[in-house]
């Protein structure tokens, strides 16, 4: 039995960081997952949160609200949902009030319409201090 408890702890999602092809920042978990990724080559931040299931509405806005130490919130109509529904991205030139509200917070809260997506920020800061000094780019 405690082997088993081990087993699932030390398999648990955590939040990761890869500074190639470009810098990206994940995490996955029951609630759904997020992606952040950088490219310099564009420069260009790309914020993509994915359902576990269901579809995001086809809403004019989308909303992200961050909780805990540094509450912050940001919305924009400039996002485009995936063929399959399942997925919405945002891209913009500057991510300074998202990476923000990830580093300094406990939970994010994505959502459009009637659909909420909740993720714990828990062990974000050894991922969210690489990507920001990502190699490849003066990351604000």
């Amino acid at each position: 039995m405690i082997l088993a408890l081990v087993l699932s702890a030390s398999s648990a999602a955590a939040w990761e960081f890869s500074p190639s092809p470009v810098c990206t920042l994940t995490d996955t978990s029951a609630s759904g997952s997020i992606t952040v990724t950088y490219d310099p080559a564009l420069p260009e931040y790309r914020l993509t949160v994915t359902l576990p299931e269901g579809t995001w509405p086809d809403d004019p806005a989308f909303a992200m609200t961050f909780a805990g130490g540094r509450p912050v919130g940001i919305s924009t109509d400039r996002h485009q949902i995936s063929p399959d529904g399942r997925s919405l991205t945002v891209t913009d030139s500057g991510f300074g009030n998202v990476l923000d509200g990830l580093q300094f917070n406990q939970r994010a809260y994505a959502g459009s319409g009637d659909t909420m997506m909740g993720l714990s920020l828990d062990g974000i800061g050894p991922a969210i201090t690489a990507f920001r000094a990502c190699p490849e780019a003066n990351l604000a």
